[in-house]
């Protein structure tokens, strides 16, 4: 629900760099329905500050530009410049312990979910990065979003992809 999506947010404490990382990646997630994947995949390069857009680096090697809302870029800039350790990687999020470098892959992302659901006091059957896009669209959906809406957000290409999606 959205209530439960606002209390996993609240859940980050955005005074730490591991806070500030986990509020940017779960807004992503849940905000923009990206997958676990392409958030793994961000590079620095590929937010435009100037335009408010960045590219998403989809399945298939689709590309798209998508443009930043202001409460995403500024998580993601609250962590860049005060959370994201000196590292010679430009991919966006790092891990936070030793030795320095990109999360390991989408299964970091299931972690950081899981962690934030558990502060937040959701237990919902499953815990993973996949359920906040789940739940954006069953949100969108019960505030009238048309299934081709829904399916634009979520950037998928077939309509029948998106009603499994979008589920009451």
């Amino acid at each position: 629900t959205s209530a439960e999506a606002d209390r996993l947010l609240a859940s980050c404490d955005r005074a730490t760099a591991i806070g500030r990382r986990d509020h940017a990646v779960l807004l992503l997630l849940g905000r923009l329905g990206m997958r676990a994947g392409e958030v793994v995949a961000m590079c620095l390069d590929d937010i435009d500050w100037e335009t408010g857009e960045f590219v998403v680096r989809g399945k298939g090697g689709y590309q798209d530009r998508l443009p930043l809302p202001p409460d995403v870029g500024e998580a993601l800039a609250d962590y860049l410049s005060h959370g994201r350790p000196c590292c010679e990687s430009r991919r966006v999020f790092l891990r936070a312990r030793a030795p320095q470098g990109p999360l390991a892959g989408p299964a970091g992302l299931d972690d950081i979910v899981s962690r934030a659901l558990g502060r937040a006091g959701i237990d919902p059957p499953r815990r993973g990065a996949h359920l906040l896009r789940h739940s954006l669209a069953t949100r969108m959906l019960r505030g009238g979003a048309s299934l081709v809406e829904i399916g634009q957000a979520l950037r998928h290409r077939c309509l029948s992809t998106t009603e499994i999606y979008a589920k009451v």
